[in-house]
């Protein structure tokens, strides 16, 4: 098995009071829109941990299961060192951010495929035209006890930057492997881009 992981259980400080992961993208929610995506492709796990009523009632209806994340008030490597340790065990795991709103279950599902014809690699990640790494992240099982060790708010850079050289990187065709909305006007500039 290969579960999905969604980060959400961040503070959305930059948006002065309002929760980006409960922004409209294409009708819906972003968190939903993005959890809805996962529950196409594997057994759904989410991270919680602030607004985690309200983000809750985002998923309602869809088979996920919500994680509680105390460590998330350390920040996101606190986030991932919770959750990756309430996972059950799996031959892999997926992480997507919650807040990337153009990540769809085909991206996801081209990600976790890779591991099998990629097998010598240690994660598998969604990356830019031009190659720049991005999301969502595929970690082998044999890098989850790292994640125990993880702190601050460097995600899981500990774990990922001593092993680019055993790295798969798979190219989108455009911006989506980096594209996070973190305040009212990146959400402006993303409205204005669709329309």
């Amino acid at each position: 098995m290969i579960p999905i992981l969604i980060l959400a259980a961040g503070e959305s400080r930059r948006m002065r009071g309002l929760d980006k992961l409960a922004e409209p993208v294409g009708g819906q929610p972003l968190l939903r829109r993005i959890a809805a995506e996962a529950v196409r492709v594997a057994p759904t796990f989410v991270a919680l941990h602030h607004r985690a009523d309200e983000r809750l009632t985002l998923l309602d209806g869809l088979p996920v299961t919500a994680l509680g994340v105390p460590e998330a008030a350390e920040g996101q490597s606190g986030t991932l060192r919770g959750s990756v340790a309430r996972l059950p065990e799996c031959d892999a795991f997926l992480v997507v951010l919650a807040d990337l709103p153009e990540i769809t279950g085909d991206d996801m599902s081209r990600i976790i495929a890779a591991r099998q014809s990629q097998r010598d690699a240690l994660i598998w990640r969604g990356a830019m035209p031009d190659g720049r790494p991005g999301h969502p992240v595929l970690f082998d099982a044999s890098l989850r006890p790292q994640f125990a060790d993880l702190q601050g708010d460097d995600g899981a850079g500990a774990v990922v930057r001593p092993l680019r050289d055993r790295t798969v990187l798979l190219r989108f065709a455009d911006d989506r492997a980096r594209l996070d909305l973190d305040t009212p006007e990146d959400w402006a500039a993303y409205r204005n881009r669709k329309t």
